[in-house]
């Protein structure tokens, strides 16, 4: 049985990632369970989870690329950005071009400065932005940078009997980019107001949906669910290098190598395979940032 390594959740819709990590300290028996970067509960797919040892792989994961297909609704703006939230506002979105729909969003591809959407998970003075939003607050977050990389429109349709208009999209960004703002703001830039109505998250970095198990599958398995024991994450996650014994041995004791000119952060294993440490090559040395030996 693996007991440290990252298990690749489907997450359901409904369900909060704090929740998805309840369910799965649970199955594999342990309080130590993290996830690698929050998922809206209207939201579902890849949910990236460390178990144990593996935890200290998260920092990695959160910053990886995420990839995301998303509808876009047109002609309704919500308090959330999304369709968990009261609609605020409606216009009549009928009249509105697909060449400026695909325009509006190519003004959002590349490095551009996003506001978050107002109900995040963002903290302002310690609280968190979306229970101030509940509370009544009027909330202002400042602008971050982030990059989109790739913004496809895959359909844009128009029910029949409504002033509004559905885009399908894939999303390809940086870690940090909200997508319910990028609906937002695309309501915004054509006049008619935006919210997200459904959001899938398609990967995270090299992790899929064709390796992701829902949580039926991972109760049948419990407790044994891990998919992915640390070697492996590790090897999926990072650049890598195997180290000899003398080298291993310096690397468990948190001393540092000589380095190789590999483009860090990345993964060293010992020559059995097993997973030593996360290091960085600064100043002629492969210092860790992470040891990761077995004690």
């Amino acid at each position: 049985m693996h007991t440290d390594g990252l298990i690749v959740v489907d997450k359901p819709g409904g369900m909060t990632s704090h929740d998805v990590v309840a369910r799965i300290r649970r199955l594999a028996r342990t309080r130590r369970v993290g996830h690698g970067g929050t998922l809206d509960p209207m939201a579902t797919g890849v949910l990236v989870i460390g178990v144990n040892r593996a935890t200290r792989l998260l920092t990695y994961v959160i910053g990886s690329e995420k990839r995301y297909s998303a509808t876009i609704r047109l002609g309704e703006r919500t308090l959330t950005d999304d369709a968990e939230g009261e609609i605020t506002a409606r216009a009549a979105a009928g009249a509105v071009q697909d060449a400026a729909i695909r325009a509006g969003l190519a003004a959002q591809t590349g490095e551009i400065d996003q506001v978050p959407s107002a109900v995040s998970a963002i903290k302002i003075n310690g609280e968190r932005a979306y229970k101030r939003v509940r509370d009544g607050e009027q909330v202002e977050l400042p602008a971050r940078r982030v990059t989109v990389h790739q913004l496809d429109v895959l359909d844009i349709r128009r029910p029949q009997g409504t002033e509004v208009i559905d885009v399908d999209v894939d999303v390809s960004c940086s870690s940090g980019t909200y997508i319910r703002a990028i609906a937002r703001d695309l309501g915004a830039a054509l006049g008619v107001g935006g919210h997200l109505t459904a959001l899938r998250r398609t990967a995270v970095g090299g992790l899929t949906l064709a390796e992701a198990a829902t949580l039926e599958q991972l109760e049948q398995r419990a407790p044994d669910v891990v998919g992915l024991p640390m070697a492996e994450a590790a090897r999926r996650a990072f650049p890598q290098r195997t180290a000899s014994e003398d080298e291993a041995r310096v690397l468990s004791h948190g001393g540092p190598l000589t380095a190789v000119g590999i483009t860090g952060p990345y993964a060293v294993f010992d020559p059995a395979g097993a997973v030593l440490a996360i290091v960085s090559e600064r100043g002629g040395r492969a210092k860790p940032e992470i040891v990761l030996a077995p004690a």
